[in-house]
């Protein structure tokens, strides 16, 4: 599950997709899909390392965000959002799951 991906937006700025496993307890099998709008790949990661998830690398570019991700992530505030890894054996749901701030996921971790 450590397929990822980048795109590079027309003013230079890069928006990075991960897919990680996920940090909580309670489903350790299920991952999440993380969204980070930075300067540039290095940038994106850093500001996840700093937020403790310190063994993320980007590897390829094997799944890059969608224009759909990518929307969502702008007009974030912070820039930095996740919802659950949509998995492929499973049918999507009628109403796909909204993205929220990465602060409720480590805020999820720490309990």
């Amino acid at each position: 599950m450590a397929a990822g991906g980048f795109c590079r937006l027309p003013n230079g700025r890069v928006v990075v997709a991960l897919n990680l496993p996920s940090p909580t307890a309670a489903d350790p099998v299920a991952g999440v899909r993380v969204l980070v709008h930075a300067q540039n790949r290095a940038r994106a990661l850093t500001r996840l390392r700093n937020l403790g998830l310190r063994a993320v690398y980007l590897r390829g570019n094997t799944a890059p965000p969608t224009p759909d991700e990518v929307t969502a992530v702008l007009h974030h505030p912070d820039g930095l959002i996740w919802r659950t890894a949509p998995d492929a054996t499973v049918p999507p749901p009628t109403a796909p799951e909204l993205w929220r701030p990465i602060r409720s996921l480590l805020r999820g971790a720490a309990a």
